[in-house]
């Protein structure tokens, strides 16, 4: 079970904001001399080994601080331990072999019939971590950083803004979790520190070098083990809301109340689907939600009565988010600590969520917690915490929805969203988020997304950039345009020569789009069709989400986990798979009009022109401005609903489940109410759909656990190619036959 921390626990951990981790160091040779370690080595599943080492102190071995990032802090009783004078051991565990030294401190794995998987050795004279990685992709380690395959490159592991190439590869959230694509991967839990994985020894350097060090090691030649036992470790991820999926438009300096009320207006005028509006806060620019940073005080001049305005916008089914920086505002000293005030119940996440329910209690449906870089792991994961728990206290049966720029491993039990930071709108920003987007998958974050245009624009911003990002924000799981000249991030805002204001001072190299950018008809209708497309997909996508949360798989996937013995497919860096069933190749190159494409091996389809091909090999796809390259793997169940304006609005047409005939294949549909904790209860619906390819039928049935959400039957069009069939599914099990 997750340990509640205590109110004095969390102020500690909020209020420290000097260093990237807290966590203690290791034992080594420099205080072995004077000081005994105890190792030892636990057995956590047939899949997973913890390898410990701990200095003794008062004659007891000291214990592993409790960061936050484990969904436990104990587990079983270990199957070796080991002193300074002890004998090597040689102990079967699971899938693996293990030999196990104190003198020198090293782990050997090794599979059961004997091939060497992995060795880790404790060098005595700086207390670093060496290991092999092979000859294989290494991935993972989180949000950012030198991408795709790590191999080769030094990590320091800096969280937020000041890491590796904002500009281009935007902020850094690290996270020590590596994999290699041979069929291992490793958790370095405690201490936090760098890597270094440029020689022929792959080398971890604590950042501190006199406490516990703590590694799990994973092996498993199925990716989606590997993935399942991280999950097992850090956490499962919980589901956010269905709205959180549909388009979100975010906003910066505000001119009016007129203004805020046109332009959610506009949005259902122009049938665009949207289902949030984001507004910044003023401090961040001149004129946002409230009145300064740290402020929970509305800004009149665009906000004279905010309960009214968000009452007009729910009316309107929007949803209204807005910018929240609270705790590195205290942290500065610039507003008071709002635990003054908390009268609730010490053991919720904390009372830092005091401060918000004033604005909460308007009709205030989710927060972007910005900043952060400065706290250390505790109190990023207390922040993540606090935006999922705290809006728990005040609509107990409502999920929350946070959007951040700072967490750690374990985020995504909170349901975090997370964003790339303050990127510059170049065509190399846009190919560098493909990687990054996989990478941070692969780390347990499911929900992720970037600045739709990029934060900072360039001169390289162009309306056919912004499309080719819009492109791309279709098909992340936060699907979110925000920038400054924060009027180009509307789908029809190229077309009105209005860049909106122009808060570009004080960054190098910004520039404001040509002028001649800015009257370009072909933007918004190719915005409305990816617009229409995510919200058609949203039966698919919710679909990954519910299996993310049971499996521990992303959403945005490295072709390696389902096709791991395909050299070429595990090393592609530039495009990923959407599901289990998609393949999506973002176009990044200016002017293109045509895009390379690997597909993996197997039958494969166009998604826009259904044209079937034989994968294992590279293709080079036509495209125009409008086309994103989309294929579609035989064996593929794709539900697709009606267009909507927004996640929750009813529509008559029936939902179209399309087969892709060529191979068996099988689907969860999934669906609940998209707004409570009832699913939890059992108040889901799945049908579980068969598709055998040889007797050309799809068998639905009712999913084990699940139950019809309404009486009346759920009519479904089945779409084979150019056939289809209507079906009425009342719960019973049914056969199409074609």
């Amino acid at each position: 079970m997750n340990r509640r921390w205590t109110r004095r626990e969390i102020l500690q951990r909020m209020a420290a904001a000097s260093a990237v981790s807290l966590l203690p160091g290791k034992c080594h040779a420099a205080s072995t001399q004077s000081q005994q370690c105890e190792i030892q080595l636990r057995s956590i599943s047939p899949h997973t080994l913890r390898f410990t080492i701990l200095p003794i102190r008062d004659g007891k071995p000291a214990e592993v601080s409790y960061d936050g990032s484990l969904v436990q802090e104990f587990w079983n009783d270990p199957i070796a331990r080991l002193r300074q004078d002890s004998a090597p051991q040689e102990i079967a565990a699971g899938l693996v072999h293990a030999h196990i030294s104190a003198n020198p401190i090293a782990l050997e794995i090794a599979t059961r019939d004997g091939n060497k998987i992995q060795r880790l050795a404790v060098d005595p004279g700086t207390g670093s971590v060496s290991f092999e990685i092979g000859n294989s992709p290494l991935l993972g380690l989180g949000e950012g950083g030198p991408q795709f395959d790590r191999r080769g490159s030094v990590d320091r592991m800096v969280s937020g803004q000041g890491g590796y190439r904002l500009h281009t590869n935007g902020g850094r959230v690290p996270i020590p979790w590596i994999l290699s694509t041979s069929g291992w991967a490793m958790f370095f839990h405690q201490p936090f520190g760098s890597f270094d994985f440029t020689g022929p020894q792959s080398r971890f350097q604590p950042a501190n070098a006199d406490g516990p060090v703590d590694i799990f090691f994973v092996y498993s030649p199925e990716p989606a083990t590997i993935l399942a036992e991280y999950a097992r470790l850090t956490g499962f991820a919980e589901m956010p809301p269905l709205w959180s999926f549909g388009y979100q438009q975010s906003h910066r300096t505000l001119a009016s109340r007129e203004e805020i009320l046109e332009e959610a207006k506009t949005f259902r005028e122009k049938k665009l689907p949207c289902d949030a509006l984001i507004y910044l806060g003023t401090g961040f620019c001149p004129s946002g939600w409230n009145t300064e940073n740290g402020s929970f005080a509305w800004n009149q001049r665009v906000f004279p009565d905010p309960k009214e305005i968000i009452d007009q916008l729910h009316g309107e089914n929007f949803r209204v988010v807005l910018h929240d920086v609270i705790l590195t505002d205290r942290l500065r000293g610039t507003v008071h600590d709002p635990c003054e005030l908390a009268s609730f119940d010490e053991e919720q996440a904390s009372c830092y969520w005091d401060a918000h329910r004033k604005d909460f209690s308007l009709g205030v449906d989710g927060w972007w917690p910005d900043e952060g870089d400065p706290l250390d792991i505790p109190s990023r994961l207390a922040r993540n915490r606090m935006h999922w728990e705290g809006p728990q206290i005040d609509r107990p049966n409502e999920r929350p929805y946070a959007l951040h720029r700072n967490g750690y491993a374990g985020m995504q039990r909170y349901a975090s969203f997370l964003w790339s930071g303050d990127v510059y709108s170049t065509w190399e920003t846009l190919k560098t988020h493909i990687p990054i987007a996989i990478n941070t998958g692969l780390t347990g974050i499911p929900y992720w997304g970037t600045d739709i245009g990029g934060f900072v624009p360039t001169k390289e911003f162009t309306a056919e950039l912004y499309l080719r990002w819009f492109q791309f924000g279709a098909f992340c799981t936060l699907f979110r345009a925000h920038g400054r000249t924060w009027k180009l991030r509307l789908p029809w805002g190229w077309n009105t020569g209005d860049p909106g204001p122009l808060e570009i001072r004080n960054y190098d190299g910004a520039a404001i789009p040509d002028a001649t950018q800015l009257h370009n008809p072909q933007v918004e209708p190719i915005c409305r069709k990816y617009l229409e497309l995510r919200y058609r997909m949203l039966p698919y996508l919710y679909s990954a989400v519910r299996e993310c949360t049971t499996t521990g798989m992303p959403i945005m996937r490295a072709l390696w986990l389902h096709y791991p013995d395909d050299p070429i497919a595990v090393a592609r860096s530039d495009e990923y798979l959407w599901g289990r069933g998609i393949l999506v190749a973002p176009v990044c190159e200016p002017g293109a009009t045509s895009r390379s494409v690997y597909l993996p091996h197997g039958t494969w389809y166009d998604f826009w022109t259904a044209e079937r091909m034989e994968g294992g090999r590279e293709i080079q796809r036509a495209v125009d401005l409008e086309t994103l390259p989309l294929y579609v793997a035989a064996g593929t169940i794709l539900p697709l609903a009606p267009v909507r304006q927004y996640t929750s609005e009813p529509v008559n047409e029936p939902l179209t489940i399309s087969i892709y005939p060529g191979h068996d294949g099988s689907f969860l549909l999934y669906e609940d109410d998209g707004r409570s904790f009832n699913y939890r209860k059992g108040e889901w619906m799945g049908i579980q759909l068969e598709w055998s390819d040889s007797r050309r039928t799809l068998s639905l049935a009712l999913a084990e656990g699940s139950r019809m959400l309404s009486p009346a039957p759920r009519e479904l069009t089945v779409k084979l190619l150019e056939r289809e069939k209507n079906v009425a599914f009342a719960g019973k099990p049914v056969t199409v036959e074609f």
